[in-house]
């Protein structure tokens, strides 16, 4: 059993035969094929369906969920618990009525596993009970009798594991070990993994996409204590926990060409302080890098929190796992990240807890609802500031053009501040004179958000206790670039009129191939550690951060400044004219706040330094950096060395989250030719990791454009 490695070396092996066994065949889609025969439950038997509320049809479908879905149970399984039905694998309540599903589902949350851990399914119904009791005869109450009937199709579901359990000698350890956990507190390091596995596994068969979050601050004082009495041997517990992450790829099927197959947010995070400001890192931590190592899973998107004084151990330990290739692992600047929470507003302690929401998004765990709202910086100069090339507009400097251009991404993040009011009703006259309007059920996901039991309200109407809709410029470097190219051909060098570089470019540079030439490589762009186009980077990320924190508190919820794309630069191709920089129209540019490909031509250092001389920490929803990396630039000592440099260098300059994937382009046109031979090849995409063969044609050209350059 050989588990693809980017760079060729043969991965290390230390799990035993059978837990490999396992690892491979869901690896090579056994348990997500499965799935894929067993879409959803169907709801047309339910007498009086029509007539009920859109909660009460939720309810049914989740209890409907739990007695119908088939109990797998692995050969060789250390832990129990799976989400069988297909339709969730597509982000949906796996429940269908006349043939539609019933709701979309849930995502870009991670969840409180904490209290599940520490106090049990049973404290949460406790709590559900308490708030219903006060708030008897409100509109909150139909709420919270949905959260207790989904406690109760908890217990179902749980019931059917142990019962399917019980009879077989084979899994008797399985048996005693989910007997009293999610219920009860986790006593020990087997039950802990046991209890949050369940717990997410439940949230998944209902079809939501939660993250795990900082998975060796949950578990790392049961290994700690387990070790300590005697229980366990540390290799007994990394095959426990190898376990956790193979039951992860039960949804893995080659199936859904698109985007990728492993995008279901359930991020993981790694080390760091915690609230009191003591680092977390401890010997999960290195179990999770062992087992990444060993079997190459990428469907947890892994982030590593590292700050000024994280150990030289650690960061060579990661960065000998991340050579290894599949972007699996990323890296958090846990300092900067924890300052910009702070500068918006949260309190210290608070900060210190943060993780994501499944991609790379900043979110305080089990207590933050987060949406985003991207759009096309890029399009938006083209369009509106430079009227589509239609040769009316002219500007008396360049000063002018960009505070022209700065009016319209006010205005543009004031028309995705608009489009939030249609969830919002008014009940006075004040700015703050509002309340949460109904929306679709999702009170399995509340459950484990702290806020919703407590106020009565589900995720999506306000429950949780920080609520976050976040506008995202994406294109960055294609805008930075563009205006570049403008200040100098235009206003410094006076080369030719504003009017006239907008006549070249309405005819996408037709006749004009010299002076594009003379534009694509004559000027450094942003990502070369050139000041001058830094600059502007940093002013255009400066002031859109601005605009967005004047609209907190003009409604129920912050509205923190992000920068994404999120591979959407396929989609928004199509509607971009030729760029000033060279570039013809339709091309696929730049993702997050990487540069454009073919533009950095300095190296990883100088992209680094270009990225962080903007204040990120004005960005408190984040801002991503992808750094390509060829295999050999990382083989032996030096290359350890070069990885380990890297990250520090990332956390003193300044850097918020960076994305390193080492891949080769001439391995990914091989497999594009033959994905037979490379299907769990996996690739950093933009937030997520996917298998290379699941992506379409133009996912597959696009990352292979992005790392032909390196």
């Amino acid at each position: 059993m050989e588990f693809y490695a980017v760079n060729g070396k043969k991965r290390p092996i230390r799990l035993c035969d059978a837990t490999r066994r396992f690892a491979y065949e869901s690896l090579n889609r056994k348990y997500g094929l499965d799935t894929l025969e067993h879409r959803a439950v169907d709801l047309d038997g339910v007498e009086g369906y029509e007539s009920m509320t859109m909660l009460e049809r939720y309810d049914v479908a989740i209890e409907t969920i739990v007695r119908e879905a088939r109990i797998r149970i692995c050969e060789n399984e250390k832990l129990s618990g799976a989400a069988t039905f297909g339709a969730a694998i597509r982000h949906g309540v796996p429940a269908r009525y006349q043939g539609q599903t019933i709701c979309m589902s849930i995502s870009h949350l991670t969840v409180d596993f904490e209290t599940v851990l520490k106090k049990g399914i049973h404290h949460i119904r406790k709590n559900a009970e308490q708030s219903l009791e006060a708030h008897r005869g409100t509109d909150r109450e139909p709420f919270l009798k949905s959260c207790l009937k989904c406690l109760d199709a908890f217990d179902v579901w749980h019931g059917r594991y142990l019962d399917a359990l019980r009879d077989r000698p084979e899994y008797r350890a399985n048996y005693e070990n989910l007997k009293n956990v999610p219920h009860k507190p986790a006593t020990n390091f087997y039950e802990a993994v046991q209890s949050l596995w369940f717990t997410f596994a439940f949230l998944r068969l209902c079809g939501n996409w939660p993250g795990i979050g900082r998975i060796d601050y949950l578990l790392g004082d049961y290994l700690k204590k387990d070790l300590a009495d005697g229980r366990l041997t540390l290799d007994e517990a990394r095959e426990i926990l190898a376990h956790f992450f193979i039951k992860g790829c039960e949804w893995i099927n080659g199936k859904y060409i698109g985007s990728g197959d492993a995008q279901h947010y359930q991020n993981i995070l790694l080390c760091g302080v915690d609230e009191d400001g003591n680092e977390v890192t401890n010997e999960v931590t290195y179990l999770v890098l062992d087992i990444l190592e060993e079997l190459g899973i990428s469907d947890f998107p892994t982030s590593v929190r590292v700050n000024r004084n994280t150990d030289e151990t650690l960061l060579r330990r990661v960065a000998e796992v991340m050579r290894y290739g599949g972007g699996v692992l990323a890296v958090y600047n846990e300092e900067l990240v924890i300052d910009a929470l702070l500068r918006d507003g949260y309190e210290l302690r608070e900060a210190r807890k943060f993780a994501n929401d499944g991609c790379w998004e900043v979110q305080i765990p089990g207590k933050t609802f987060f949406t985003y709202y991207p759009f096309d910086s890029l399009r938006l100069l083209q369009q509106k500031t430079l009227r589509a090339y239609d040769g009316t507009v002219d500007f008396a400097d360049f000063e002018s053009l960009y505070r022209n251009y700065i009016a319209e991404i006010r205005g543009e993040v004031e028309r995705i501040f608009q489009s939030q009011q249609k969830y919002f009703e008014k009940i006075g006259d004040s700015p703050k004179d509002w309340k949460w309007v109904e929306q679709i059920p999702c009170t399995v996901v509340s459950l484990f958000e702290e806020g919703c039991i407590e106020k009565g309200a589900s995720y999506q109407e306000g429950g949780p206790v920080y609520n976050l809709k976040s506008p995202h410029i994406g294109g960055l470097a294609d805008t930075v670039n563009s205006l570049y190219a403008v200040k100098k051909l235009v206003y410094e060098e006076k080369k030719l009129s504003l009017r006239e570089l907008c006549e070249i470019l309405k005819k996408d540079w037709e006749g004009e191939e010299q002076l594009r030439q003379s534009v694509l490589n004559r000027y450094s762009y942003y990502g070369n550690d050139n000041d001058e186009i830094d600059a502007i980077a940093a002013r255009l990320l400066s002031d859109f951060a601005d605009i967005c924190v004047s609209f907190n508190d003009k409604c129920g919820y912050r509205f923190p400044a992000g920068v994404s794309t999120f591979g959407r630069q396929i989609e928004w191709a199509p509607h971009r004219g030729a760029t000033p920089y060279g570039r013809r129209a339709g091309e696929v540019l730049a993702a997050n706040c990487s540069p454009t490909p073919g533009t950095d031509t300095n190296g990883a250092t100088a992209i680094i330094r270009s990225y962080c001389k903007a204040d990120l920490t004005k960005l408190a929803s984040g801002a991503a950096l992808d750094i390509r990396l060829l295999p050999s630039s990382v083989e032996g000592e030096d290359g350890l060395q070069a990885l380990v440099g890297l990250m520090r260098g990332f956390v003193l300059l300044g850097g918020f989250f960076m994305q390193p994937d080492v891949a080769d382009a001439a391995v990914l046109r091989e497999a594009q030719e033959r994905p037979e031979d490379y299907r769990t090849l996996s690739v950093r995409v933009s937030g997520w990791n996917a298998r290379f063969v699941t992506l379409n044609k133009e996912w597959q050209d696009m990352v292979i454009a992005q790392n032909e350059h390196v």
